[in-house]
């Protein structure tokens, strides 16, 4: 095979690294420009969640990668998918961080800090969503329909709770590799005993990540309808 028919099979996958990859230049670069004109590193601590909303789409490409060769799919897939599956909730958890525009500040206008926000938080919420397709595909190809939509469900649930451990805990996806007894007995400990912000909190957020995914899902399907021969066509 050679480059140019591979960039011709590859070219969707290809335009969404390069789309994420620009909207996050113009993330940074929108944040440079307000430390420049107001001379604070508020909204600093948003380059790092980005940065950080990138580990389970670049996971989620290799995971893809490597599940097309069979020696790979036993050896490399299952720890690169342990990994993306303790990263994926940094690529939502952004979202949460529109919570810091109630802030009052007069350091920039309101409406700058409101674009930077929505910049923000919509680049990391393709981040995810397109790592969690890349998954999706894989079980689905793996392991069948079901299975395959049981694991999106799964991990939308397991991810909320993954967000709001990083919310309101202040965890982060380094201690489960560093202290993992803390989070163990944490979680337990939420398990037993669970906060009504915490069912509220993890359940409508994993029906908002479900309702966006679905319906970019099936927005994604249309296209391959409308794009499909029909039968007059065929005939």
């Amino acid at each position: 095979m050679n480059l140019k028919t591979l960039l011709q099979r590859n070219r969707y996958k290809i335009a969404i690294f390069a789309l994420m990859t620009s909207a996050s230049l113009i993330c940074v670069l929108l944040v440079a420009a307000r430390i420049a004109y107001s001379d604070s590193g508020r909204y600093t601590s948003l380059v790092w969640n980005l940065f950080l909303a990138w580990i389970p789409f670049v996971l989620a490409y290799l995971a893809h990668a490597f599940s097309w060769k069979k020696p790979l799919i036993y050896l490399a897939l299952p720890i690169t998918a342990l990994l993306w599956l303790i990263f994926f909730p940094n690529a939502p958890y952004i979202l949460t961080d529109l919570q810091h525009l109630a802030k009052e500040t007069s350091s920039a206008p309101l409406w700058y800090d409101v674009i930077v926000m929505i910049w923000f938080s919509w680049t990391g919420l393709l981040l995810g969503l397109v790592s969690l397709y890349l998954m999706h595909d894989i079980v689905h190809r793996t392991f069948g329909r079901w299975l395959g939509w049981a694991f999106i469900f799964i991990v939308s649930g397991l991810s909320s709770f993954g967000v709001y451990l990083g919310r309101f805990v202040r965890f982060n996806s380094w201690d489960l590799l560093n202290d993992p007894t803390e989070i163990v007995v944490t979680v337990l400990g939420l398990a037993i005993d669970p906060s009504k912000r915490l069912v509220a909190f993890t359940a409508l957020f994993a029906i908002f990540y479900l309702f966006v995914y679905l319906t970019l899902y099936s927005f994604a399907h249309l296209l391959q309808e409308q794009s499909a021969p029909t039968h007059k066509e065929v005939l």
